[in-house]
This record gives structure tokens, C-alpha cells and sequence, in this order.
């Protein structure tokens, strides 16, 4: 038989000494009671000496038997109903610590909390399973981050040993160095979007909401991509109402903006369209963004808003996945609905419902 461990070896002592304080507490509680009730039981009777004296041995020894089974009893409802419980609980919590989010603790799932022990457990398998997902997401995430960034850096590490052959004509140099500096741009976007995307994540942005004028914001927005919607000779639709004034945070809307209006463009066709819309409806404003792109099928629409999902994977050099992650996030805490219309081949419609105050 192999030997206990030391910490065995101390749970059965202390459990020991439990035992013996717990027989001695209720045996003085016992005594004191049966002791109490026949001093007022007995008060006005005479009896001998004698006899009270052999009354109370056998009284002492029938309160030590008592206490015994009482003591019994006592331990075996406690193994019952508290330590089966405890060390069930204790069991989970060191796996959990240990880093094992698959742990369940089995409870009275088709009935109600039967006592506060059920309610610690239930509480521990949704904080297991809480952990779980977020340690998935957690893994899922550094894997797509780095696959993500193995694309750009390939292309720089490519093409710089390109550049350095001294053979090359100037015109293929400076085709090089192009690339170059699209892949540190794609490169650069990609990091300050996943930061941006954590502090979101993690609550680590302090919004500073004030009054505004959504109108001039858009117009500024649509005013960046004036190159690039050139350069797709784009036709631009904008049916923007004047001084709409709304309380938010201008820098987080911005953020939606720039994103909505840089996929339309990356994802549409050369010389499609694209539109913007702002109007105000009953206490509401409604920012649409549309274009005539790609569009995406009904189980792209599912994972639209998921980080690093690209549906159309034809056109995944032209973005990270990430600007809808971002507009999606920005939406919980603004507290505004995100609309989505597309059809494959199509296009895409982007509409943002959001309270003025």
C-alpha cells in the first residue's frame, strides 16, 4: 500500500480534530440542557443522596451515548450534504486554475437550486464555459493575427531582395518599391486595427460624447476617398440632409464611416456606383452606405462581423477582416442597429440606425 501524501496525512488529522471539537460541543450543549431540565424537574423533591448519585452516573453515561450518536449523525450529514458538495466545488475550481476550462460540475439541471451549493455550481460551470469560449477566441484570434501579418511581411521581405539585385531596370525598381510601400501600408492598417479593436474589446476607450454635426462629418469622410473613388471612376450618389445634428462620440463614428466607405469602394466594381445616404426619421438618424460590388450570399451574412472573415476570398488582398469587427464593436457601445442588404454580384448595403440624443 503506498504511503499518504503529507497533505492526505493533514486532511485526515484535521478532520480528526473536527470530530473531537464537534463531539465535545455538543456533548457540553447536551449536558447543559438535560442538566437544566432536571434541576427544574427535580426542584421540591426530596430524594436521597444515594440515589441521585447513581441517577447521575447512569444519566452521565446515557448523555455521552446520546452525544456519540448525535456526533454520528452529524458527520454523516455533513459528508452528505456539505462535503460531497465542497469537494466537488474544490475539484473544479483547481482544474479551472490549472487551465482547464472543460470542467462541469454536476448539479440538479431539471430542477431548482436545491440549496446554495447548486447555485455556487451552476455559477462555476457558466464562468467555466465563459472561459472556455473566451480562451478559444483568444487562440483563434492570435492564430488569424498571425497569419494575417505573414502575408504583408512575405511580400516586404520579397521584394526587398529584389530590390538589392543590381540588375533591374529603374522602371521595375521603382515597381518594386511600390509594392513595397502598399504592403507596409496594408501592414500598418492591419496593426492599428487590431489595436484599436482590442482597446474596444477590453473597454479601454473612454468615449467623449457631444453635440455635432453628423451632416459635415459625412461630407469630410466621403471628401478623404475623393482619390480613390477617382482612381475606380466611381459614380457617387450622396443624398445627405443638412445640419443633422446628433449627440455621440465624433472619433468612434468616424471610425464607422471611414470603414463603410472604404469597403464600398475596395469591394465595387471599376466604374460602379456608390452611395450615401442621411436622413432623419422620428428622433432617428439612418446613415446608408451602398455599393455595386461583390456583394456576399446569405452564409457570408452570418460571419460578416467576425474578426479576420473575408467571404469572397477572390478579393481578400483588398482588406483584414477587420473594419466590420470594428464597426460592429463600435455599435455595441454606442448602442446603434446595423442593417446589412447584399446579394452576390450584385452589391452591398450598409445601414446605420442610431437615436439623436
Amino acid at each position: 500500500m503506498k504511503n499518504k501524501s503529507k497533505s492526505e496525512q493533514y486532511t485526515i488529522l484535521r478532520l480528526a480534530i473536527f470530530s473531537v471539537k464537534r463531539f465535545i460541543l455538543i456533548f457540553i450543549a447536551l449536558a447543559f440542557a438535560i442538566s437544566c431540565c432536571f434541576m427544574l424537574f427535580l426542584n421540591g423533591l426530596e430524594l436521597s443522596e444515594e440515589f441521585l448519585r447513581e441517577k447521575a452516573t447512569i444519566t452521565f453515561i446515557n448523555v455521552l451515548l446520546v452525544t456519540l450518536l448525535l456526533t454520528v449523525m452529524d458527520m454523516v450529514r455533513r459528508k452528505l450534504t456539505v462535503e460531497r458538495s465542497v469537494n466537488r466545488i474544490l475539484f473544479a475550481t483547481q482544474k479551472i486554475s490549472e487551465g482547464d476550462f472543460s470542467v462541469r460540475i454536476r448539479t440538479h439541471r431539471n430542477e431548482k437550486p436545491r440549496d446554495e451549493f447548486d447555485i455556487i455550481s451552476r455559477n462555476i460551470n457558466i464562468m467555466a464555459q465563459e472561459l472556455s469560449g473566451t480562451e478559444t477566441l483568444k487562440t483563434n484570434f492570435i492564430a488569424d493575427v498571425s497569419h494575417e501579418l505573414k502575408t504583408p511581411l512575405a511580400v516586404i521581405g520579397n521584394y526587398a531582395e529584389l530590390i538589392k539585385n543590381p540588375c533591374i531596370s529603374e522602371e521595375e525598381r521603382e515597381e518594386y518599391s511600390q509594392v513595397l510601400i502598399e504592403a507596409s501600408r496594408e501592414l500598418s492598417e492591419l496593426i492599428t486595427n487590431i489595436l484599436k479593436l482590442n482597446k474596444l474589446e477590453n473597454q479601454q476607450i473612454i468615449l467623449d460624447k457631444k453635440r455635432f454635426n453628423l451632416s459635415e462629418q459625412l461630407c469630410e469622410c466621403l471628401f478623404m476617398f475623393e482619390n480613390a473613388i477617382e482612381e475606380k471612376k466611381l459614380q457617387v450618389e450622396a443624398d445627405i440632409e443638412e445640419n443633422v445634428y446628433i449627440e455621440s462620440d465624433p472619433d468612434m463614428l468616424s471610425l464607422v464611416w471611414n470603414n463603410l466607405l472604404s469597403n464600398a469602394i475596395k469591394f465595387n466594381r471599376h466604374e460602379g456606383s456608390l452611395f450615401l445616404q442621411l436622413k432623419e426619421e422620428a428622433g432617428f438618424v439612418l446613415i446608408r452606405v451602398a455599393d455595386t460590388g461583390c456583394g456576399f450570399d446569405s452564409e457570408t451574412k452570418k460571419h460578416i462581423f467576425d474578426k479576420f472573415y473575408q467571404g469572397d476570398k477572390s478579393h481578400s488582398s483588398q482588406g483584414n477582416g477587420l473594419g466590420l469587427a470594428l464597426v460592429k464593436r463600435i455599435g455595441d457601445i454606442l448602442g446603434y442597429e446595423i442593417l446589412v442588404e447584399s446579394e452576390a454580384g450584385v452589391g452591398s448595403a450598409f445601414t446605420i440606425k442610431m437615436r439623436k440624443n
